[in-house]
């Protein structure tokens, strides 16, 4: 059964009038007058009694009016609490990201966030795991990948990431600092293993019969033993810039870059985004944009 037919019922019930019943629901007289009149026709029943001058009920109609007038108050009530009918974001926001990203970025992200949306509540799972988005009810994802394609998700590309050389002050006293690839085969590797999420980063190879002194599968692992002095590590911008600006890394053979995908703002498709998730995704951009100005990768 048609909801609005039940409406346009109420409407007339409660007023006693067509004609007040239409101006009420935005709607000419006769589309109110058709509408109770289908209402009937697929009840089986008389609810309205129709004269020139009043409508009054029939006791199906008495019956009727007193058992849907609640339950419309409802259904209008709860339609007007949903959180995305609101202009203001509001709600649980559910965020999944790599640990690393979430670390380094994120923890400035929600706390701006939240402060922003006093309204909204924020969720946030830090995982190497590819989450399924809309099967375990996530609203955003952060992934680094070197490429994003799935038909059932919107994908925002939101920054490059780059690949560069480090090494600690402690490491290339003790080392020397290398000035070119050919130099970096007599250096020590800290090395990082991938994981599904992740980056796979590749070192330039270790010289022959040299292996890696170290691999881990947890890059924040290998920016703190590359900054206690264990090796060169090829570490992305945005994992090393902080401790090179403070000095406990050292960026070596300069002009040894690479590049190593992106990182993806992901959301489930949906015909109409939530506040929340429209104003969480702009102030990633936000932020992104204040880390690398003029579009410099992270």
């Amino acid at each position: 059964m048609d909801l609005n037919l039940l409406t346009i019922f109420e409407a007339v019930a409660r007023t006693s009038s067509f004609s007040a019943a239409a101006r009420e629901l935005g709607m000419p007289k006769s589309s109110a007058s058709r509408g109770v009149a289908r209402l009937e026709n697929e009840l089986g029943v008389q609810l309205l009694f129709r004269t020139t001058r009043q409508v009054s009920l029939s006791a199906a109609g008495t019956a009727l009016y007193d058992r849907v007038t609640p339950l419309l108050r409802s259904v209008k009530a709860v339609l007007g609490e949903v959180p995305e009918r609101e202009e203001a974001p509001s709600g649980t926001l559910r965020v999944t990201a790599p640990v690393d990203l979430g670390v380094l970025f994120l923890a400035a992200v929600a706390t701006r966030y939240t402060a922003r949306h006093p309204a909204v509540s924020l969720d946030l799972h830090l995982t190497g795991r590819v989450v399924d988005l809309v099967g375990e009810g996530f609203d955003v994802a952060l992934r680094v990948a070197p490429k994003l394609t799935d038909s059932t998700l919107v994908v925002r590309r939101a920054a490059p990431i780059l690949l560069r050389l480090y090494a600690s002050p402690l490491y290339l006293a003790r080392r020397g600092t290398p000035r070119s690839e050919a130099d970096l085969d007599a250096h020590e590797w800290v090395v990082f293993r991938g994981g599904p999420q992740q980056l796979r980063v590749t070192a330039p190879r270790p010289a022959p019969g040299r292996a890696a002194r170290i691999v881990c599968d947890d890059l924040l692992f290998v920016r703190d033993a590359v900054r206690a002095g264990a090796g060169v590590g090829l570490l992305p911008t945005f994992v090393a810039e902080p401790d090179l600006v403070a000095g406990q890394l050292v960026r070596v053979v300069p002009r040894y870059e690479r590049a190593a995908g992106s990182l993806f703002l992901v959301t489930p498709a949906a015909k109409h985004v939530a506040p929340k998730v429209t104003a969480f995704r702009d102030l990633v951009l936000e932020m992104l944009a204040a880390r690398a100005p003029a579009g410099a990768a992270l």
